[in-house]
């Protein structure tokens, strides 16, 4: 996982199921893990992680915390920063993800 600073009270999740092009998952992580400072440099980043699927070695999810649905809809996916980063892992995905956004927890509990 990497952090860039504390959580803070009231956040958003993105969560993106990424299907990668069979035989590709090595060459994905390695692109992932150049990819990862892009994001954390952008305002209103909180952290990501990026998680493999153990039923299905080709998918993988990505969760991102935002501080704000803004700071991705629009800080991140309208920067320059985004197209260095769609250039690094967009030809990986089959098919292109769905990306969504979540709210605070409904529920949680932590052990």
């Amino acid at each position: 996982m990497f952090f860039h600073q504390n959580t803070p009270e009231h956040m958003i999740l993105e969560v993106a199921i990424l299907d990668i092009g069979r035989g590709t998952c090595e060459d994905f992580e390695v692109a992932f893990a150049e990819a990862s400072p892009i994001i954390a440099s952008i305002p209103g980043y909180i952290s990501h992680e990026l998680r493999r699927c153990l039923e299905k070695p080709d998918r993988y999810i990505l969760l991102v915390r935002w501080q704000t649905l803004e700071s991705h809809t629009v800080g991140f996916r309208q920067s320059p920063e985004y197209q260095r980063w769609r250039g690094l892992l967009h030809h990986f995905y089959e098919p292109f993800p769905t990306v969504e956004h979540y709210a605070d927890p409904v529920l949680q509990n932590a052990i």
